[in-house]
């Protein structure tokens, strides 16, 4: 049946009755919760699930406004938005459905009380694995109104990366897609004493187990189950507790549970739609598209808070979207509102010059002539704050060019265009730029609850990150001549604090309570933000994915121990590469790496069946026994990758070893990231060419 045949039974309240049962549980909420208790000695962070924060209020502005719950947030949206379409999707026949905010709110109360009846416990995680849906955003909201904490999983993520999550937030229950994902859960499902159920949302299951659920079987549980008990639960709730979550990679170690509280992210969605003016649906309705991982809080900020703070409707894409789909979806929905990862964007300036390239001579002419235009007054317009003359020339390539584009991708309602959680090439951003298409960069992190600064029409720089949202503060700590320091954070937008890590916690946060982010950034005379680099041996791909580059190479160098430096190359790429060595002898006065293999290299090659000695007879891939095996070795390390984004796509041998005389190695034999790149960037490019 699915969601689509079976949420009709649920809401069975006339409007007036709706309306009045909705402002009842208000009242009581606002009774039992509205003012958030001041603790005799302030606390800003904790590292235990159940404990509270003091929110870091201010005396006026955005920062001063009154501290909400996920479901006072909610049914504020249910009272002013309830007609209105809430989520949208195409069910398995290809047919559009769709719920209104009161359906969709009716349907995450059934389930609470279903995650109730399967003994969900408070401050226990609800894992949710799979593809963004209308049932991952149920089951997000309904493990918060039932007193758990919603923890989204990547979909690509590994049996033991799965493990480790639902092991650490001590999850009740587990929300699967399809089959792919539940054998995922099934490896481990006996090493874990605090999971009680598991429900696929997708499918029909292929074996029936013990504890295990339909999507339908899952929502008749709580259908007709009391309200009292789960009111009870949500009139207990505080704006400063826990609610939610966010499972990122630091640089070593296992990864760290972000705590955020329901003020974090209703103030959070709150402050981004004041920032960047989202429209309230009474004005005229948002239309957003679902298809960034979940697992990720951008891509939450984006398809449930913020549309549900202004009334947006959420739109699903297909499961395949990042292989080619996403476009098709766009031309149906029409978005008024879209933000990509740099991948996306790169992906569609793929397509667009390749499309380009097929044109007759003089359609490529006119579309030179037309960039040309868009680029230079664009540029103008931002140099002017976004006043700017625009010349005759601009409104004939708008009508000749630019509407055509944007009608091809499904932008020609857009009017704002972002992208996050990684840098955007300036390359990629002209590109956009020349076709009339700004895209605005947002800056942040899973620890503020997503943004922290953010562009926006009138208020664009190219390669900067805007300006921060109107309560965020940021400190440039230890700033250089140039004004270049780590960027520490301070605002509502702050999280809670790492589960079950408290020394992590002294680490990220200083006794002040400003968050330390390991970024490098600085601020222009006009106040713009620029991030400059990183603290942190930390890869962010095109892709926004969060790779730590060290375990990675540790273990290609344990897996292959001919090797002697491996670098692994990523950063703003759209995949993994590597920088590899062999081991060979080193001159005993100079340290200089000499040609020789090492005598072990050496018999390692023999046992290969190799008969090289000589290193330039190993780079390049010039000995294609050797070259097998790393491979062999390469192959096993990725197979143990946590997401497909952490495997190594590309290597190369490089013609000799790393050194402290060669500039590679510091005096203590650190490898020096940035004078490798710049020293390999020719091997580096062929990679990605």
């Amino acid at each position: 049946m699915g969601l689509a045949g079976s949420w009709e039974v649920f809401v069975v309240l006339t409007k007036e009755e709706e309306k009045r049962k909705v402002k009842k549980w208000r009242r009581r909420e606002e009774t039992d919760s509205m003012s958030v208790p001041i603790q005799e000695t302030p606390r800003l962070w904790t590292s235990k699930g159940n404990e509270e924060v003091t929110l870091r209020m201010a005396e006026s502005g955005t920062a001063a406004e009154r501290p909400l719950t996920v479901h006072q947030m909610f049914t504020s949206a249910v009272e002013s938005f309830g007609n209105y379409t809430a989520l949208s999707w195409k069910d398995e026949q290809q047919q559009q459905k769709v719920l209104n905010y009161t359906e969709y709110y009716q349907n995450c109360r059934t389930a609470a009380k279903s995650f109730l009846k399967l003994g969900l416990e408070r401050y226990h995680g609800v894992g949710i694995l799979g593809f963004n849906s209308p049932e991952w955003l149920i089951s997000d909201i309904a493990a918060i109104l039932a007193g758990g904490f919603a923890v989204g999983i990547y979909s690509t993520n590994s049996p033991e990366a799965c493990q480790y999550i639902v092991d650490n937030c001590k999850a009740n229950v587990i929300v699967v897609e399809n089959d792919k994902q539940l054998q995922k859960i099934l490896q481990f499902q006996d090493q874990l004493p605090s999971l009680k159920a598991i429900i696929q949302y997708k499918d029909s299951l292929e074996e029936k187990k013990n504890n295990l659920y339909t999507w339908e079987e899952f929502m008749e549980l709580g259908r007709n189950e009391p309200d009292a008990p789960l009111d009870d639960i949500i009139a207990s709730q505080k704006p400063n507790q826990c609610c939610t979550l966010i499972y990122t990679s630091g640089t070593t170690g296992p990864p760290k549970g972000v705590m955020l509280s329901h003020d974090n992210l209703t103030w959070t969605a709150l402050a981004t739609s004041r920032h960047i003016e989202v429209k309230d649906a009474t004005v005229a309705q948002e239309r957003l598209i679902s298809y960034l991982p979940l697992s990720h809080i951008a891509a939450q900020l984006n398809d449930i808070w913020v549309p549900m703070k202004v009334g947006g409707a959420t739109y699903f894409a297909q499961p395949d979207a990042l292989q080619g789909s996403l476009v098709n979806t766009m031309k149906e929905v029409h978005p008024t509102f879209f933000i990509g990862v740099p991948r996306v964007w790169e992906k569609i300036q793929e397509r667009m010059k390749a499309t380009g390239a097929q044109l007759s001579t003089v359609r490529r002419k006119v579309s030179a002539w037309a960039k040309n235009v868009g680029l230079h007054t664009n540029l103008s317009k931002i140099n002017q704050n976004g006043v700017s003359h625009e010349p005759l020339t601009y409104h004939i390539a708008k009508m000749l060019v630019f509407n055509k584009v944007r009608t091809q991708l499904g932008l020609d309602c857009c009017y704002k265009c972002y992208t996050a959680a990684a840098p955007i090439a300036k390359d990629t951003q002209e590109f956009f730029l020349s076709l009339d298409i700004p895209v605005y960069d947002v800056y942040g992190m899973s620890e503020v609850t997503g943004p922290h600064s953010m562009s926006k029409i009138n208020a664009f720089r190219l390669t900067s990150c805007g300006k921060e949202m109107e309560g965020c503060k940021t400190k440039i700590l230890n700033p250089d001549e140039n004004g270049i320091g780590e960027l520490c954070f301070w605002g509502r937008h702050v999280f809670m604090g790492y589960l079950n890590m408290a020394d992590k916690m002294e680490e990220a946060m200083d006794t002040d309570g400003w968050l330390h982010s390991g970024d490098l950034g600085k601020h222009d005379k006009d106040g713009y933000l620029f991030i400059t680099g990183r603290i942190k041996e930390l890869i962010i791909t095109a892709g926004g994915e969060n790779i730590p580059p060290v375990p990675i190479e540790d273990a290609v160098k344990k897996a292959l121990p001919l090797i002697s430096n491996a670098m692994l190359i990523g950063d703003n790429r759209k995949f993994l590469s590597m920088l590899l060595t062999i081991k060979c002898q080193v001159d005993g006065e100079t340290g200089t790496p000499e040609d020789e293999l090492t005598p072990e290299a050496v018999e390692l090659c023999r046992k290969l069946g190799s008969k090289s000695t000589r290193v330039p007879e190993v780079s390049g891939g010039r000995d294609h026994v050797v070259h097998a095996a790393i491979q062999e070795g390469i192959n096993q390390v990725n197979g143990n990758a946590t997401s497909n984004a952490q495997r190594i796509q590309k290597w190369i041998v490089l013609d000799h070893d790393f050194s402290i005389n060669g500039g590679e190695l510091g005096p203590t034999m650190k490898l020096k990231r940035s004078v490798v790149m710049k020293m390999y960037k020719d091997q580096i490019d062929n990679f990605y060419k």
